[in-house]
């Protein structure tokens, strides 16, 4: 078997951010000392079946706040049952404004093995940031990636946010300028979408003529591709783009596991996982958690279609090698049939060695409808 990947879901938060959908619950401190014993015995239920990992990463929420001594319990559970020995592993942590703080943290995370961050950036634009409730600046957001190098953690990646309130082709420009300038490894570009239940959506009639049009969306899209190209970062996946080093391509080992339809395993209220070829998830709920609840049955994972649709978020796409490697058959011919229509039109690239096809810069763009198109013959 694969090493799989393992995620956990740290739904602690100082508060919840307006656009987030992700299970939280601020300010539930109290609750992180049994949430860290929760997460060790749910990780224990899984051993005696073989499984070896090399890659964790905490998500949430906001992991960072479990603090570095809870953080490196739980690594030291997961190396000592599931190996890690040299694997990646990812914290997520906020800007703040707290350096003294934030020195400790990462100096504790490497001495745990912590060796990739995800710094939650968004924008560069103190405007941007108060659109989506941020309270951190620019500023602090530099800082973090210097204290984490400083603390030896080798691999910094950023998240900002395309199609906010207000932003600009400037705006977006400044923040790719200040991303380029911390010489992150890695960097994650979202597209802001405004999700049911948030407040976001309550505020929707406010928010939107403040929010770009889709032909600005658009050309938001196309200019931070762009320019992060021109900076040195190939676009691997949809919203992905990594750095080179010493000819090896810089990308999230973890999240491309997702992609490439590996096994993973989830723990934490909300988490997903794949796993024995079956899909799961726990309740958004930590009380519930916190007990002890049952995982509950999300299918079969692993099909031909769902594999299909996974791999074309990826720059690589579909190709005969990689699908006769999953599943001892050829790709199917109708997929490139249908996928050869949308070439003159700069969405679809074909391979040049062997049957197969990606999705280009601006296909990622129209990528919902194009999978169902070339996958069942519809948009």
């Amino acid at each position: 078997m694969n090493p799989i990947g393992i995620y956990i879901h740290a739904p602690f938060c100082t508060e919840k951010c307006p656009y987030c959908d992700f299970y939280s619950m601020p300010r539930a401190f109290s609750d992180m000392d049994a949430y860290t014993k929760a997460v060790i015995r749910d990780l224990r239920a899984y051993t005696g079946n073989g499984l070896q990992a090399d890659t964790l990463y905490f998500g949430g929420g906001t992991p960072s706040l479990l603090g570095a001594a809870r953080i490196g319990e739980i690594i030291g559970a997961v190396r000592e049952w599931f190996g890690l020995s040299k694997g990646e592993i990812t914290v997520e942590v906020n800007p703040t404004a707290q350096e003294t703080w934030l020195e400790n943290l990462f100096h504790g995370f490497a001495q745990a093995g912590v060796n990739r961050i995800s710094v939650g950036m968004q924008s560069a634009n103190e405007m941007e940031l108060r659109q989506l409730g941020r309270r951190h600046t620019p500023r602090q957001a530099g800082r973090t990636v210097e204290l984490a190098r400083a603390a030896g953690i080798s691999h910094v990646s950023l998240d900002i946010m395309l199609a906010i309130p207000g932003q600009t082709p400037e705006s977006l420009m400044h923040t790719l300028a200040f991303c380029g300038e911390t010489k992150a490894e890695h960097l994650s570009a979202y597209l802001l979408k405004i999700e049911p239940g948030t407040p976001f959506d309550t505020q929707r009639e406010t928010l939107r003529p403040l929010l770009p049009q889709e032909e600005q969306v658009e050309e938001l899209y196309l200019l931070a591709v762009a320019e992060l190209e021109r900076q040195g970062y190939e676009q691997y996946e949809i919203s992905n783009f990594a750095r080179r080093q010493n000819g090896v391509l810089l990308e999230g080992k973890h999240n491309k596991k997702y992609w490439c339809a590996q096994e993973y395993l989830g723990i934490g209220p909300s988490a997903h996982s794949y796993l024995f070829g079956k899909r799961f998830y726990s309740p958004a709920d930590l009380g519930r958690f916190l007990q002890g609840c049952q995982t509950l049955p999300d299918g079969d994972g692993g099909g031909r279609e769902e594999f299909a649709m996974l791999r074309l978020r990826l720059r690589e796409g579909l190709c005969d090698s990689v699908w006769q490697a999953q599943f001892s058959e050829p790709l199917p011919r109708d997929y490139v049939r249908r996928a050869k229509k949308f070439v003159p039109a700069g969405l679809v690239r074909l391979c040049d060695t062997e049957p197969g096809f990606s999705l280009t810069t601006k296909g990622f763009l129209l990528s919902n409808a194009l999978i169902g198109e070339i996958l069942f013959g519809r948009s």
